[in-house]
């Protein structure tokens, strides 16, 4: 009998398996839907949208129509979310965080580069940077900070790694 709890147990387990998922959650004070529908046109995907009427939470009827939750979930896993800040919530003036985009695929994120530049300022273009790879930063047209970084060949790898960023707390 005891055996069989314990099989049972661990089968639980195995069909539980828990995931965690971390991804940027913009704030605008009412320019969310405009936003999404942006970097919609530029990651691609499914855009979904839900606003403070739609919800029963519009306490000032002109929150009806601001968007409480947006979020695009793109074909390759990419998630962005974005909300409007309702009348009475403090706003999001300016941001310290910045939105990173990383990877290998260089066609995908040039793409994605180029799609963001429209209106944008660009702080920095997207070029070869002194660590190997292409890096570009950039502020698009809603104010929000982006960081492009393509990797370069395997061989010139990061400047640091996991295990100096973990030693460092040492």
């Amino acid at each position: 009998m005891d055996q069989a709890r314990t099989t049972a147990s661990a089968h639980d387990a195995e069909e539980r398996t828990m995931t965690v998922t971390l991804n940027p959650y913009i704030g605008f004070r009412t320019q969310a839907r405009d936003a999404l529908g942006f970097y919609h046109s530029v990651f691609g995907g499914e855009a979904t949208l839900t606003t403070f009427g739609e919800a029963g939470m519009a306490q000032d009827p002109a929150d009806a129509d601001k968007l409480m939750h947006g979020q695009l979930l793109a074909e390759n896993g990419l998630v962005l979310m974005v909300s409007d800040a309702p009348a009475g919530m403090e706003g999001p003036d300016v941001s310290n965080i910045s939105v990173s985009l990383s990877g290998d695929d260089e066609e995908a994120l040039t793409r994605y580069w180029n799609g963001l530049a429209e209106g944008a300022t660009i702080i920095e273009p997207l070029t070869k940077a002194p660590w190997g790879d292409v890096f570009g930063m950039l502020t698009d047209r809603f104010g929000v900070a982006w960081l492009v970084n393509i990797s370069g060949p395997a061989d010139s790898g990061p400047v640091g790694s996991a295990s100096d960023v973990s030693g460092a707390a040492g």
